[in-house]
């Protein structure tokens, strides 16, 4: 297989590629968690009721699940690298589009936004299987860690620089455009050196259709729950502790203290599961994890700091077991991509479809009890299909169809 002529040595070109994946990383979640601090802000601007502004947040998630089935095929087209700076490049004009000032703009660049962040979570567990075939589990926690604490640093930074440096809402959302600059610069390197290894992964064996597997939809269904479970706390914990009695400040810390506990997995988890034969021990405890947090919340309200770090802790650990089995439940890049835009497509509509579906139970409730009920159902159903989505094996390719499989 002809490649192209590397310019550096192979250490240093590692070291650039695991620093540009971690800096394409970093974009995956701040541009979005970064509008919520300031979103009272562009309620009053444009007079926006609650229905267009929980717009803002749903538009996202349904451009994820519209644009992950795409990815894949931008890969194979124009390979991995080059789609990867695509996606920063959409990025880059989405947060600039989102702060222009217009209303419209704002919808469409949040959407633009979701765009580039579909194709980045689809296609960086397919590059980690192809450039990192033996250590996707640390490659990966590294990368989740990295897309956690951006996102945290957004929260955190996004009113302060809106009301302390005066930049307004749209100044604060447009500072943001730092991320996918730097990203683009630090990956540029890679659209020439690595360019006909991209080739390698989009020309491998293919799997039969991915959605014809049932560890396909073992794996997309522990992501769609934990994605489903994770934004109905997203969108609801801050009513959630209202109506235990905390204050608006107290449940704005906690809904930060979680994003925050959802940031530690990344440096734990890695070392752990490169330990291990199979991940099946890991998905129970940390779906039991999430399972107790929403039991302690319903059951044990005072302790509410406590059970919203251990979900926190728990579904982040999750969606980083959701991302590893993309590489480690695969044969290729090519079938990791396809895995991971299937499960990303569900598991974003699952999200999207979340804090609606709980509102209305509590809208018909008048209480908060039977949502987190169903919450509690749905993380035991995530802790089953974990189970099997943890087990040490692959789902096979057209040229191992006939063949015994990959693992056991």
């Amino acid at each position: 297989m002809r490649q192209a002529r590397p310019v550096l040595s192979a250490a240093p070109r590692t070291v650039l590629l695991l620093i540009g994946i971690v800096l394409v990383a970093a974009n995956l979640r701040a541009p979005i968690t970064g509008l919520a601090p300031v979103l009272g802000m562009i309620q009053e601007t444009f007079a926006l009721s609650t229905a267009h502004a929980g717009l803002l947040t749903t538009l996202p998630l349904l451009a994820f699940a519209l644009v992950s089935p795409v990815a894949p095929w931008l890969a194979r087209r124009f390979g991995l690298a080059r789609a990867l700076f695509a996606a920063l490049v959409l990025l880059a004009a989405g947060v600039v589009l989102r702060s222009a000032g217009p209303a419209w703009s704002l919808f469409v660049g949040t959407a633009v936004i979701g765009a580039g962040i579909a194709v980045g979570n689809v296609l960086l567990p397919a590059l980690l299987k192809r450039d990192f075939p033996t250590r996707i589990a640390s490659v990966t926690g590294a990368y989740a860690l990295a897309m956690g604490a951006a996102a945290a640093v957004a929260s955190a930074t996004a009113f302060p620089l809106a009301t302390g440096f005066g930049l307004g809402w749209s100044g604060a959302l447009l500072a943001m455009l730092v991320l996918p600059v730097v990203a683009m610069l630090l990956w540029w390197p890679q659209l020439g050196e690595r360019a006909a290894v991209a080739q390698s992964g989009g020309g491998a064996p293919a799997a039969s259709p991915i959605w014809r597997h049932p560890l396909a939809w073992q794996v997309t269904l522990f992501m769609g729950l934990n994605s489903f479970i994770y934004y109905v706390m997203i969108g609801w914990l801050p009513a959630i502790l209202a109506s235990r009695g905390y204050s608006a400040a107290e449940a704005g810390s906690l809904h930060g203290l979680m994003q925050l506990a959802s940031a530690i997995p990344g440096l734990v988890l890695g070392p752990l599961i490169q330990r291990l034969n199979d991940q099946r021990r890991v998905a129970l405890a940390t779906s039991l994890l999430v399972a107790g947090a929403l039991l302690g919340l319903q059951w044990l309200p005072q302790l509410a700091g406590l059970w919203v770090a251990c979900f926190g802790f728990g579904t982040g650990a999750c969606i980083i077991l959701a991302l590893m089995f993309m590489g480690l439940r695969t044969e290729n890049p090519r079938q990791a991509a396809a895995l991971s835009g299937m499960a990303q497509c569900v598991g974003y509509l699952l999200a999207a479809c979340g804090p609606p579906l709980i509102g209305g139970l509590h809208d018909r409730s008048q209480d908060w009890n039977l949502a987190l009920t169903v919450c509690l159902a749905l993380s035991l159903a995530m802790a089953a299909v974990g189970m099997l989505a943890g087990r040490n094996r692959r789902i096979r390719s057209a040229s191992t169809a006939a063949s015994t499989p990959a693992a056991g």
